[in-house]
């Protein structure tokens, strides 16, 4: 969502994903996501490292993104980090395989390794207790068959997403924490999409928590974090749309592993 979260950690951290989402809705989306991020010592710079496979119905996408941020220390507790990404992703469809009614010469032939390279930037304010975040992932973009632009929808086929998060952890009794969180989305031309989201994290181990998701879903989420270097989440969406008349929802699940030299220095864990 946002490059300026690379590094923010004091130690390495990698993500592995799964989503399966509206299972039983024929051609539904699949998305797969391998992620690695941590500081570079001594010089407030995060790197981090993305590898995605996204399909939906005929149509597959590859990607891999670098992340870049450098951070400036405002305080004692306070960080803002600015992080720009780089990457490319590939495109492929399989037109031959759909049922056309009316002949075109377009869907003769199944489109291939069409390559698009694109950078997105971004601002991340965090401290040990709270976040905000502004990013634009994907800003610039250009397809061959496009014309050269730094208007993205002039360069490719692809739309600016603008994202708005931040978050904050309170300390409750007898060894609980409430994380309320937001995230709002807009695309041009399209509604305005928040997710409210809500978590409670007992002992820093279990983590229970819902999320709302304007006109589109309810979101229930567990995850358990056994030691300093694992973590494994499962979620499950609970769509309100008319999307719930042919699907069964969407699972994901996640597995987390840290590593690093600092790793057993960390007294205060992260919860963002």
């Amino acid at each position: 969502l946002n490059p300026a979260y690379a590094g923010s950690h004091d130690y390495w951290t990698s993500t592995l994903s799964y989503r399966n989402q509206w299972v039983r809705f024929d051609g539904a989306p699949e998305t797969m996501i391998a992620a690695v991020d941590g500081p570079i010592p001594e010089k407030n710079m995060g790197l981090g490292f993305i590898l995605l496979h996204d399909r939906i119905g005929v149509s597959r996408q590859n990607s891999a993104i670098a992340n870049y941020s450098y951070q400036l220390k405002l305080n004692e507790n306070n960080k803002l980090a600015f992080g720009i990404n780089a990457g490319v992703s590939q495109y492929s469809a399989d037109l031959t395989k759909l049922t056309v009614w009316d002949q075109d010469q377009v869907f003769e032939k199944d489109l291939s390794g069409r390559f698009i390279p694109r950078a997105g930037l971004g601002l991340y304010y965090f401290s040990k207790r709270y976040y905000a975040g502004l990013s634009v992932p994907t800003l610039l973009g250009y397809q061959e068959d496009y014309s050269f632009s730094i208007d993205l929808s002039k360069s490719s086929f692809l739309r600016r997403h603008y994202l708005l998060t931040g978050g904050y952890v309170f300390d409750l009794k007898h060894d609980f924490k409430l994380k309320p969180s937001v995230l709002l989305k807009y695309v041009e031309n399209t509604p305005l999409q928040a997710d409210f989201n809500m978590s409670i994290v007992y002992k820093d181990m279990i983590w229970l928590g819902s999320s709302f998701r304007t006109g589109d879903a309810c979101v229930f989420l567990v995850e358990y974090q056994p030691n300093k270097h694992f973590r494994i989440a499962y979620a499950y969406d609970l769509s309100f749309s008319k999307m719930r008349n042919y699907s069964d929802g969407s699972h994901e699940i996640m597995l987390g592993i840290d590593f690093g030299k600092d790793l057993v220095k960390v007294k205060t864990p992260r919860y963002f």
